[in-house]
């Protein structure tokens, strides 16, 4: 959808940060966007409003966007300007957002290509009205850690700890014990991961049960330094009136399933609006 004019050195273009119905023009009112060079404005389509900005053509090039997706604070500016303007015009109204850096020629463009997604926008519309997207993460202790916790536990009650001889080869029966605590350290990593899968199946069923639609995204990989496995990460559509609800339910998952649970959110419900 990105089309860029950047022929004519003084050319502007239009930058379209999101699609709505009926906004508030204060929402958007002394937003800087993506430039301090023209004001975040309305943009009246035949069924709805485009929330844009006018930029200049040239620092929308493709060559000009691949050299700001290799400086990070350059595009962590661009996001973060998008996802204001995106955000205070979705609390006053239900508002689709586009991806960022989504620029046309000039305004009768933007007119033209997102007439031919009225019905898109139409459905993406009704499907999140008074609907905010939460973001859940599950996370269980690592199980190879408690396996060997749990087995030099058993090592400290039996009091069967491996003893060399007199020439330093291990007791008699130290091989076939070391064998077992093997065993039954594998044994205790296998009852885990199938707990943990059953934990993040739980958690995802019931809180699927309250939203009007979820997704499953990728587990996130933890630093390091956070011992934490990861077993669910997914965002849920949830109607506004069951927030407190949600808010319940993750607190009686956590006491119901000892699994660290966190519940981000409410934001603007970029997972299920489509692709545009």
């Amino acid at each position: 959808m990105r089309q860029h004019d950047a022929e004519v050195p003084d050319a502007t273009a239009t930058y379209v940060f999101a699609v709505c119905r009926d906004p508030d023009p204060s929402s958007c009112a002394g937003l800087p966007g993506v430039t301090h060079e023209a004001p975040v404005r309305l943009l009246a389509l035949d069924s709805f409003t485009a929330i844009v900005q006018t930029v200049r053509a040239c620092d929308f090039t493709d060559e000009a966007w691949q050299s700001r997706l290799s400086d990070q604070r350059e595009l962590e500016r661009y996001a973060r300007a998008h996802h204001d303007v995106v955000s205070a015009v979705a609390a006053a109204c239900p508002t689709v957002p586009l991806p960022m850096a989504t620029v046309y020629h000039a305004d009768e463009r933007v007119r033209e290509a997102l007439a031919k997604e009225t019905d898109r926008f139409r459905a993406a519309l009704k499907r999140i009205a008074h609907h905010a997207e939460w973001g859940v993460k599950v996370y269980a202790p690592p199980a190879a850690t408690a396996a060997t916790a749990a087995t030099d536990d058993a090592d400290r009650r039996t009091g069967r700890p491996v003893v060399p001889t007199d020439r330093g080869r291990p007791a008699a029966g130290a091989g076939l014990a070391y064998l077992e605590r093997k065993r039954g350290a594998q044994r205790l990593r296998e009852r885990s991961q199938e707990d943990a899968l059953r934990t993040a199946e739980t958690v995802d069923e019931q809180v699927g049960r309250l939203a009007t639609a979820s997704r499953r995204l990728r587990p996130h990989p933890q630093p390091s330094t956070d011992r934490r496995v990861q077993i669910l990460n997914a965002t849920y559509l949830v109607a506004e009136r069951r927030s407190e609800e949600l808010a319940l339910l993750t607190r009686t998952l956590r006491e119901r399933t000892g699994a660290e649970i966190e519940l981000s959110g409410p934001w603007v419900p970029y997972s299920f609006v489509g692709e545009v």
